[in-house]
């Protein structure tokens, strides 16, 4: 097999999250006294992290470096929440597909390696895919953390190949928008965009994805 890692974007490629990224920010929102931003606004104002997603929910006049930093701490609060109090659902497919990897393997009894690079902070990344994906043993899950810049930066996704041992050049970066499809080409990883995200297929074409795939299986048969 020509690939032998794929790394997932969690936000809108894994997980329909966008009711809950809302939820927390407007709370937080709410919380300091600022008004809520509507749900659908949102869909172009994720990936960057919680801190700019915080920046740009701020009324304008309002975004200095004091309020962007209190109120993307608290809405981190708010979006530690656990899957059954949660609005955020898997995509239809991805459970069977993520099954489906994690069973291949290659000579010598070395397994395809399974991977979550997203700029959402570490902990709560971690707690969304253990909850949500329970059965599924992922070689490594990376959040913000300190120390990395956020993507479309390569030094995460750097790091996290380093550590499950794999390559650029045999890897396939999976993501709904132009942070991911910008990370998998300065990485050196197959910028692959997933059409049922959050941005747009004009979006990801611009930004430089080598493909776009509308189902979920499409990216089994890319590596099979």
């Amino acid at each position: 097999m020509k690939y032998k890692c794929v790394i997932f974007d969690c936000d809108g490629t894994l997980l329909d999250t966008l009711g809950d990224i809302a939820s927390a920010m407007n709370k937080a929102l709410s919380f300091h006294g600022y008004p809520a931003v509507p749900l659908e606004k949102y869909r172009d104002m994720t990936g960057w992290g919680i801190y700019r997603l915080a920046e740009l929910a701020l009324p304008e006049e309002a975004r200095t470096k004091d309020n962007i930093s209190l109120l993307g701490a608290s809405a981190e609060r708010y979006m530690a929440v656990k899957p059954e109090d949660s609005l955020t659902k898997p995509y239809p497919g991805m459970k069977a597909l993520l099954s489906k990897l994690s069973d291949l393997d290659f000579p010598h009894g070395k397994k395809f390696s399974l991977a979550v690079l997203s700029n959402k902070p570490d902990l709560a990344l971690r707690q969304i895919i253990a909850g949500f994906f329970p059965e599924i043993s992922f070689d490594a899950v990376y959040g913000m953390r300190p120390g990395f810049a956020a993507k479309p930066e390569p030094s995460m996704t750097w790091e996290l190949l380093n550590e499950i041992n794999c390559l650029p050049h045999e890897t396939i970066f999976a993501g709904d928008s132009e942070i991911d499809i910008e990370t998998a080409r300065n990485s050196g990883c197959y910028p692959l965009g997933v059409s049922w995200g959050f941005r747009s297929r004009a979006a990801l074409q611009s930004a430089g994805a080598a493909r776009i795939i509308d189902r979920p299986e499409e990216l089994l048969e890319m590596i099979i």
